[in-house]
């Protein structure tokens, strides 16, 4: 854009910076008019996304997604009030949004055979104790949390079991055990139909 990076982490503040992301694509960058909103209000509606995205989540969890001050973050779930509800996890004590309730509570319908999620996919975008949760592993944990640009993960039947790239119109695939035929042919059938734009031939898979 021929402007320091910078300019636009001090531009977002005023609420006229948007950003439509083209995965690994360049970014749609464009100025709009400001929002009218109050700050606390938007504060506040920020936290239920979160929570509506990220939930069971704390205050904390909340401060440093999002950047803010922890008194902020604290302020925010106080104010939502009634609007949450506290729930116990593996790793502690956590907050949900009232309104997802019931849907915590139902029973989990039947997972995909497979899924390839792209790099930094809200499932697993996490910190701390939640990827310890996601990933036991700690080796697993820094092939898919990479201190650069991470992988996309690799999803069979509801469980990470690897992680995958692309270059084009390659595919490659690195399992972290051995898959099933059946679950290998289900996640080649994910990666060949890919909504990817601009390619000049097929999609081609390889496994590692």
């Amino acid at each position: 854009m021929g402007v320091h990076h910078n300019s636009l982490r001090y531009a977002a503040p005023t609420g006229r910076v948007l950003l439509r992301w083209e995965g690994a694509r360049q970014p749609v960058v464009w100025t709009g008019p400001a929002i009218d909103v109050d700050p606390r209000h938007a504060r506040l509606e920020l936290a239920r996304r979160y929570l509506r995205v990220f939930g069971p989540a704390t205050a904390a969890s909340f401060e440093g997604w999002a950047g803010i001050r922890s008194a902020a973050a604290r302020s925010a779930f106080e104010a939502l009030g009634h609007e949450i509800v506290a729930v116990r996890t593996p790793i502690g004590d956590a907050w949900i949004l009232a309104d997802d309730e019931a849907e915590f509570r139902a029973p989990p319908g039947p997972a995909a055979a497979a899924r390839l999620l792209p790099s930094g996919d809200t499932y697993y975008l996490l910190w701390g104790a939640d990827r310890e949760l996601l990933v036991p592993d700690a080796k697993r944990r820094a092939a898919l949390w990479t201190s650069r640009v991470w992988p996309g993960a690799l999803l069979v039947n509801g469980e990470i079991v690897g992680v995958w790239r692309r270059a084009g119109g390659d595919v490659s695939i690195e399992s972290w055990r051995r898959v099933s035929s059946s679950a290998r042919e289900a996640v080649e059938a994910e990666a060949t139909s890919l909504p990817l734009p601009g390619l000049n031939g097929p999609i081609s898979v390889r496994w590692s």
